[in-house]
């Protein structure tokens, strides 16, 4: 089992690394104040690991409730694009047996010890012409390794061309330590009433450590 997901934390990565939206985690109430320890922590949606909505780019957009009714687990194929410079083209993707109803994982540079701390502005990201190709492979969602699945591209055709197709956009996750090859996905996600994302933890499972952990359970 790989857990796949950001730590949240005060100095964690975020978008393009910008200091205002960075989580604010404090202390409320401590043991000087009475019998008990409470935290309060503040933060986007779309902070660490989590899913983008339609609503996020659409104006028209569904919101996450329509999330509350998946399985959370998916077939999953992790693709090992590290090779890459800049983004991920639709000519990438096309040598990679990409099934139907799978959830794509990309993992690129941005997994890569120390890239995204020195650049997060630079981060590799899913081109116009690669989202346009896994919608016509049917996939069910795509995952990529950095806060935000594209940059650098006019009306943030990425994203809007995935929802439009209800096609689930993960992101912020961590595959350093995970081969390319075929997956369980586990994606436990926050239940948060009509928002635009939904911060939660993924994990990917090997191809039988499902069936296996349930027969321990029998």
């Amino acid at each position: 089992m790989y857990d796949i997901s950001m730590t949240i934390r005060k100095n964690m990565l975020v978008y393009k690394g910008k200091d205002e939206i960075r989580p604010r985690l404090s202390t409320v109430r401590d043991f000087s104040q009475g019998d008990a320890h409470e935290s309060e922590l503040q933060m986007n949606v779309h902070t660490g690991t989590h899913v983008d909505a339609p609503l996020h780019m659409l104006e028209d957009g569904e919101n996450a409730n329509l999330f509350f009714a998946e399985n959370p687990f998916y077939r999953a194929q992790l693709i090992d694009l590290t090779e890459l410079e800049e983004k991920i083209t639709a000519e990438d993707l096309k040598e990679y047996n990409i099934e139907e109803n799978s959830f794509l994982i990309l993992k690129t540079k941005n997994s890569q010890p120390g890239f995204l701390e020195k650049t997060p502005e630079k981060f590799i990201y899913l081109a116009e012409s690669g989202a346009e190709y896994l919608i016509d492979k049917k996939i069910k969602g795509v995952g990529i390794d950095t806060n935000g699945i594209e940059r650098a591209q006019s009306e943030h055709p990425t994203h809007k061309k995935l929802l439009r197709e209800k096609i689930m956009i993960l992101e912020g996750l961590r595959l350093n330590e995970v081969p390319a090859g075929d997956y369980i996905l586990l994606l436990s996600l926050l239940k948060i009433a009509e928002s635009d994302g939904l911060p939660g933890r993924a994990y990917l499972f090997e191809q039988g450590e499902i069936e296996t952990m349930l027969k321990l359970f029998k």
